[in-house]
């Protein structure tokens, strides 16, 4: 059974979710890949404000396509997450709770992950155009320069995510590998 959850994801939400358990997102998340993370990190390093709020925030690496007329958003699948590495253990010290994106992390991130209480969702790649149902409405916060890659706000509602990585490190991408082998004796 999905755990449903609303955002802002506070620090003590995320420390109670655990690798493996499947989560339907609702509330507002942000977008944002590895430009628009390195924008966010130069103006941290200035002690500039930043264009959105990163307490208890959830970031989603996504850069979608144009919407159809109608739709919110067109197609908005994950991004390969290693590109953030560099960037996310910034934005986790500065607040943020939660990011989405499918592939491995480096340990540098889990290490903020777990200093802080951040968890790491996987969406499933490739059903982009399946996910941008779940997301009522898009708008560009900040740096529209980037297109894809601006910072959208979005409204989602039963956003399909799993815990890939807990607060404590626990990773799934490991122990899922690992209880197959298992079983396969």
């Amino acid at each position: 059974m999905p755990i449903s959850l609303t955002t802002p994801l506070s620090r003590e939400q995320a420390r109670t979710l655990k690798a493996g358990d499947s989560c339907l997102l609702s509330g507002v998340i942000y977008t944002a890949r590895d430009a628009a993370h390195k924008r966010l990190c130069d103006l941290a390093a200035q002690g500039k404000e930043l264009p959105l709020d990163l307490k208890d925030a959830v970031i989603y690496f996504v850069g979608p396509t144009p919407a159809r007329p109608g739709e919110a958003i067109g197609s908005a699948g994950p991004t390969t997450s290693y590109r953030m590495d560099a960037y996310s253990p910034t934005l986790i010290a500065l607040g943020q709770t939660g990011m989405i994106g499918k592939g491995k992390r480096g340990l540098e991130v889990i290490d903020a992950m777990k200093t802080h209480g951040a968890v790491y969702f996987g969406a499933i790649g490739g059903c982009g155009a399946l996910l941008s149902q779940c997301i009522k409405k898009a708008e560009i916060i900040a740096y529209e320069d980037l297109g894809a890659e601006a910072i959208r706000r979005l409204e989602v509602e039963n956003f399909p995510v799993v815990v890939v990585i807990d607060s404590q490190g626990n990773n799934l991408y490991e122990t899922g590998r690992a209880g197959y082998l298992e079983s396969q004796g």
